[in-house]
């Protein structure tokens, strides 16, 4: 069980409003932000290049410190900035001719269609959804139904970015290895806040980032490339720090996870990432997911009370996203008003998920998203606010 005063007094701004916003960017505990502040304030006194080469030990263990939270190897995590860059680092390097499919779910983000849409057009590939089951998570025998050998990647996001739902993993990737195609799981929204175990789940490449449930610094993000996997990617974003130039006309790439990395990264950055990983796993991982959800039934319960609000939240297995509608009152003027009594919530749109948002004729919703270090009573403040 999570020690409320205990996160809370780490997170002195969650004493000043009601912040719901940790599917967004979180609130970092002040031991992120002094690791942060800290080597900064060390790269003004003595350069970037000593400072960096001080935490060499640090920025080395940070790769099993990631492998402990993730369920993986040291060898297959890489750093980046952002769960984007992660992303796409890893889908740059999936092998895609003319005549090839891409299966993805009906929850799949912006982030990822566009450049899935945009490839697939590049190469003669297809990029077709997976039907949703009725309680809304992807219906794994429509999916073995739509499985052939020109199936060569399924882009499975675990958690969408407009609803509560947490999509099943294993069954997906089975399913998709008896195919021979790669599995990419978009972790962006779960890492931190469920458990993400790569090897139980199986899935060929994660991606994710600091800045939300992890509560790390924006401007950081990982990458997981299972060993098995790691042949059969082709990088094309490398530079000198995925390779060595061994002559002026030779060189090499690394055959580690590493060769998605580049050079030039903020250090700073990097280890306030570590920083918040380590007061993750200092809390446990289980004890995250507990508390979260029992936030986010508590609101889904007092929201659910309200006639004039409506929950859009999908899936039988639901996690600490909740999204809702108010009835007479556009999503953007329901966070402007709450925002007057010191609630942080926001909107989601069509554009973020048209597959889904456009099935569900829903343009915008609300998205609340409280972390373990709100309070029950603030949330019935957030919920007394929404009232008025």
């Amino acid at each position: 069980m999570i020690d409320l005063a205990a996160v809370r007094a780490d997170t002195p701004a969650s004493n000043r409003g009601v912040f719901l916003d940790s599917a967004g960017s979180s609130l970092p505990p002040v031991q992120v932000l002094d690791e942060v502040i800290g080597h900064l304030r060390r790269e003004a006194e003595i350069g970037g290049y000593r400072a960096h080469d001080e935490r060499l030990a640090d920025l080395e263990d940070g790769y099993g410190l990631m492998a402990s939270l993730l369920g993986c190897e040291p060898d297959e995590v890489a750093f980046t900035d952002s769960a984007t860059r992660s992303w796409l680092a890893a889908f740059d390097a999936v092998p895609l001719s003319e005549g090839d499919r891409i299966l993805v779910t009906e929850v799949e983000y912006a982030g990822n269609a566009i450049p899935l849409l945009h490839r697939a057009a590049e190469v003669g590939a297809t990029v077709t959804p997976i039907p949703s089951a009725p309680t809304g998570e992807v219906d794994v025998e429509a999916l073995r139904s739509m499985l052939d050998e020109r199936v060569k990647l399924v882009s499975l996001v675990h958690v969408p970015t407009n609803s509560g739902l947490v999509n099943p993993v294993a069954p997906v990737v089975s399913a998709a290895h008896e195919v021979g195609a790669l599995v990419l799981l978009d972790a962006c929204q779960s890492v931190g806040q469920v458990p993400v175990d790569a090897a139980a789940l199986g899935a060929d490449i994660v991606s994710g980032t600091g800045r939300k449930w992890l509560r790390g610094p924006r401007g950081t993000g990982f990458l997981v490339v299972r060993r098995a996997a790691r042949s059969r990617l082709r990088p094309r974003q490398v530079d000198l720090h995925s390779g060595t130039w061994k002559s002026p006309s030779t060189y090499t790439l690394r055959d580690d996870a590493r060769v998605f990395e580049l050079w030039e990264s903020s250090v700073a950055d990097r280890l306030g990432l570590l920083a918040a990983v380590r007061y993750a796993l200092s809390l446990g991982i289980d004890a995250i997911t507990a508390a979260v959800r029992d936030r986010a039934s508590h609101l889904r319960t007092a929201l659910a009370a309200m006639s004039d609000v409506t929950i859009h939240d999908l899936g039988t297995d639901r996690c600490g996203i909740v999204s809702f509608t108010v009835a007479g009152v556009p999503a953007e003027e329901v966070r402007s008003r709450l925002a007057t009594h010191n609630v942080t919530v926001t909107v989601t749109g069509v554009r973020s998920t048209q597959y889904d948002m456009t099935r569900r004729a829903l343009p915008e919703v609300v998205r609340a998203s409280p972390h373990y270090f709100v309070s029950p009573e603030q949330l019935d403040e957030a919920v007394a606010a929404l009232k008025s």
